[in-house]
């Protein structure tokens, strides 16, 4: 079993700028794309929650450029759980380009998400839902603070 959520790219022209090497915004669009095929195949029932009422902060995102990579690049985009706290979540990326039965760090990429809920005028942090929390669990990096020791969060109710 991989320690380790994997999400398969393959590098196109559209992804790449005029010097032919990848522009550095898709890395991020891969890590959002990465996390939202972890959703779809771990935790189908927070992705109807989010289409309800959950709203998936990102408060932080940064990617190290190691290597170019460029148009038809095969990449094997890995995230881990980093950090898991009452509300929010560290995702650690590691950017591994496939070629011929090697594999070649290009970039690591770190994402921290914070978890809201209500309108758009008075959004508060909500607890990390536990189905999101068990499909993390395997995931996670040594050292993460195990969901299980979490206390729970206090939110105050609207006009209190």
């Amino acid at each position: 079993m991989q320690d380790y959520y994997e999400y398969r790219h393959l590098v196109g022209f559209e992804e790449t700028n005029l010097v032919g090497n990848v522009y550095y915004v898709n890395y991020l669009r891969w890590q959002g794309r990465c996390r939202e095929m972890f959703l779809r195949e771990h935790a189908p029932e927070v992705i109807a929650d989010v289409q309800a009422d959950l709203k998936l902060f990102t408060l932080k995102v940064d990617c190290e450029f190691l290597s170019e990579i460029t148009a038809f690049d095969e990449l094997s985009i890995r995230m881990r759980l980093e950090d898991l706290t009452q509300t929010q979540i560290e995702f650690a990326f590691d950017y591994v380009r496939l070629r011929e039965g090697l594999e070649d760090l290009v970039a690591r990429g770190r994402q921290r998400v914070a978890c809201m809920r209500g309108p758009n005028t008075d959004t508060r942090p909500t607890p990390v839902p536990e189905p999101l929390r068990r499909a993390l669990s395997r995931y996670a990096l040594r050292g993460t603070r195990p969901a299980a020791v979490q206390a729970p969060i206090r939110v105050p109710a609207a006009g209190s």
